[in-house]
């Protein structure tokens, strides 16, 4: 019995990763990462969902997407699952599970987070010890945010648009924000959020997110130093 299709929140955005299954590689070459970013441009597009940042690592993908509408995430990403897993297998002459059972998605508030989860997302290269600088590595938004190496992909999230008043001051602000380390606590609440389907936002945003669903959310972690069973480099 097929499984029943998740809904978010029209104007909210997401934080979707999806890890490949038993940590195996889900892009083993250069054609692999723009084949999928191709498809995910095209589903994006069919169903209403913009594209604010995102990364594709060789065994997992975060995205920052905002989608217009309640079902428009959900049948993005299985539009693009089915799609690639496909191509995957034919053109790596595999079988099997590519992925790691359903992608996962936290609500992220705007206001307080939408900027500094962009900037995780495009970070996670440097995590992995990949590259020492997001501009090299090319499978990330930085390129587009950042440098102004436009892809049709993205589409500016209104706080990135408030940055400045024109391409250039909001590219060299954006960049600004790279100059300082994401502090541990919010990366761990970054971490927890998704990887537990929380809520990336303050006490009144959850309040928010949970009248509009109509059901309570889990409780927020509080504190940043106890052990977390969150995966490295996520």
């Amino acid at each position: 019995m097929p499984r029943r299709m998740r809904s978010f929140l029209p104007n909210i955005p997401l934080h979707v990763i999806q890890r490949g299954n038993n940590k195996q590689v889900c892009f083993y070459q250069e054609r692999d990462y723009v084949v999928y970013l191709g498809k995910l441009h095209e589903y994006a597009q069919k169903h209403g969902v913009a594209i604010n940042s995102f990364v594709l690592m060789t065994n997992h993908v975060h995205l920052l997407a905002t989608p217009s509408d309640a079902l428009g995430v959900c049948k993005m990403m299985h539009n693009l699952g089915t799609y690639y897993v496909r191509y995957i297998n034919s053109c790596h002459n595999r079988t099997g599970a590519l992925w790691e059972g359903r992608y996962r998605a936290s609500f992220v508030e705007s206001e307080r987070y939408v900027l500094t989860l962009s900037k995780y997302i495009e970070l996670n290269p440097v995590r992995a010890n990949m590259v020492d600088h997001p501009a090299k590595y090319p499978w990330s938004s930085f390129r587009h945010n950042a440098m102004g190496i436009e892809t049709k992909l993205i589409k500016a999230h209104p706080a990135y648009a408030a940055l400045g008043t024109s391409d250039e001051e909001r590219r060299m602000r954006y960049r600004e924000l790279f100059q300082h380390a994401i502090p541990d606590l919010t990366l761990q609440n970054i971490r927890d959020a998704c990887n537990k389907s929380w809520v990336l936002g303050d006490n009144s945003f959850k309040k928010q997110i949970e009248a509009q669903l109509k059901h309570p959310l889990p409780p927020f972690p509080r504190g940043g130093d106890r052990k977390s069973s969150h995966r490295s480099n996520s």
